[in-house]
């Protein structure tokens, strides 16, 4: 059988491939004013760095390939489930640790620590409990957030199955 890569499942890579490239580099690779990654050294060792970014990117590297396994297929109630909870369990870390704090307030040691490692960074949000998020996480969690949507989409639709009017054989 014939696998065709649904729209939605191009996007849905490209949304998890850019999550992986940002977890790969934000800490490592300087961005201009998008990072500080003087800064991060500062309230981070190498170690800790390292660490973080082999976690966080072998998280990512699972759902895309599960993702690669199934593409152009009806994924197994397993699959959907993982991409689904895998992307929201992010999610849930990166609104702890961003927008919690940015809406109902966070301890001082942690605004103190956001404001070493961010305070140089772009931001265009105002600042609301000592707590700024900036420019790359608040790109990185809209395209976290719309690439766990599409998971849902995906999850809960079938592939089209090919039109065999138009198989051309040789």
């Amino acid at each position: 059988m014939k696998r065709s890569m649904r729209v939605s499942e191009k996007y849905f890579l490209r949304g998890l491939f850019l999550i992986l490239v940002f977890m790969l580099i934000h800490d490592w690779v300087p961005l201009g004013s998008l990072n500080d990654i003087e800064a991060v050294k500062v309230e981070n060792t190498a170690d800790e760095l390292i660490k973080k970014t082999v976690i966080n990117a072998g998280s990512i590297l699972i759902v895309i390939i599960i993702t690669l396994l199934f593409v152009g297929k009806r994924y197994p109630r397993w699959a959907r489930a993982w991409l689904i909870i895998h992307l929201l369990a992010i999610m849930i870390g990166a609104a702890m640790a961003w927008w919690v704090p940015y809406f109902y307030g966070a301890s001082d040691e942690l605004i103190t620590q956001y404001q070493v490692m961010f305070g140089n960074t772009h931001m265009f949000l105002p600042e609301r409990n000592g707590i700024t998020p900036n420019t790359i996480h608040v790109v990185f969690h809209s395209i976290l957030l719309l690439t766990w949507l599409l998971a849902i989409y995906i999850s809960l639709t079938k592939p089209k199955k090919p039109n065999k009017r138009h198989t051309y054989r040789y």
